[in-house]
């Protein structure tokens, strides 16, 4: 089959469009032909070798190595001891994450563990499909179920969601990958969302159903607002302590990147909780949002696609940042 592997890692570059091994189904899996596959943050952080990670915490490449999570495709065959899918399945999944180099997404052909997987929502196509997984389910982990037990090891407490109904939540970020989730979850959660993101993208997140927004490049949400319950800070990292001061007593600070966040004794001060997560795979949840995404409950705004023999191309353009949605390869 042919796939995108890594032999070092390094810039977009190291990505090469190659003739790769067919995987071989285990027990509890199923063989995915691939219609679509998305990129997402981890992707480039491990093509990258996780260098904005402590030395200690970066993992060793076990080249070569296939990146990509999301995918959505067609099922080609299944192990002896599967049930619940069968050949023909349109399906789709965020495939063995977190797993550093095993998700193995961009490519024509990946296993899957049936606990990964579920059946595609109807209503849209795989290139949609393919957008969602991560994505949603940062969103949806983040903000309804964690729906797992894995624990953060950047926080010494479990994250908690809160409840949404009724509630004012800022949401910045809110034209990016998780961040457009966040606002449509939000907003059917029965929140008052404020989004925050760059002018040209004020037409999309008002699409979304935002009740106030924000360009950043115009005006510091955080100098303007207050009285908040809760701030999901999409872009994250050291800055995500400046929206502390937005928040009322008892209200929450979400990034959901949390490394180099340094204001816990700020927060705690204010009586303000932060909290993060690292979203984990879970095809019972993409079962439960296949039902949003199909009536359009839930949308999934594309920003481009790219063939996967243009994979590079993919991600230098995911370096220019300023991304409007998900961006996807189209395999099959």
């Amino acid at each position: 089959m042919k796939a995108v592997r890594l032999h070092e890692f390094g810039g977009p570059e190291v990505l090469r469009y190659e003739d790769a091994p067919m995987p071989e189904i285990k027990k509890g899996e199923v063989l995915v032909k691939v219609h679509a596959s998305a990129l997402n943050p981890p992707d480039w952080y491990l093509r990258d070798g996780y260098r904005s990670l402590p030395p200690e915490w970066r993992p060793e490449g076990d080249f070569p190595m296939i990146l990509g999570t999301d995918i959505s495709g067609v099922v080609t065959a299944v192990a002896e001891d599967v049930k619940d899918f069968k050949v023909g399945d349109e399906v789709y999944s965020m495939v063995r994450f977190f797993s550093i180099g095993e998700s193995k997404g961009y490519a024509e052909y990946v296993n899957v563990p049936v606990s990964d997987l579920a059946i595609k929502p109807g209503g849209i196509d795989h290139i949609h499909a393919a957008g969602a997984p991560m994505s949603l389910l940062t969103a949806w982990q983040f903000l309804v179920e964690v729906g797992h037990g894995h624990p953060n090891p950047l926080q010494d407490h479990p994250h908690v969601p809160v409840e949404l109904s009724g509630k004012t939540v800022l949401v910045n970020g809110a034209a990016g990958g998780v961040g457009h989730f966040v606002v449509q979850i939000a907003k059917l959660r029965g929140a008052k969302v404020i989004g925050v993101a760059s002018g040209k993208h004020e037409s999309i997140v008002r699409g979304l159903g935002v009740d106030e927004f924000f360009d950043y490049t115009q005006t510091a949400a955080e100098d303007i607002v207050s009285g908040l319950d809760l701030v999901v800070d999409t872009i994250g990292g050291p800055s995500a302590g400046r929206f502390l001061k937005t928040l009322k007593r008892g209200g929450a600070l979400f990034p959901i990147y949390p490394l180099g966040f340094a204001d816990g004794e700020a927060a705690e001060k204010l009586g303000v909780t932060v909290s993060s997560l690292q979203v984990r795979s879970s095809g019972a949840q993409l079962a439960q949002l296949a039902g949003l995404l199909d009536d359009g409950s839930i949308k999934v705004i594309i920003d481009s696609t790219f063939p996967l023999s243009a994979t590079r191309e993919a991600h230098e353009r995911a370096a220019k940042g300023h991304i409007q949605g998900k961006i996807v390869l189209t395999v099959a």
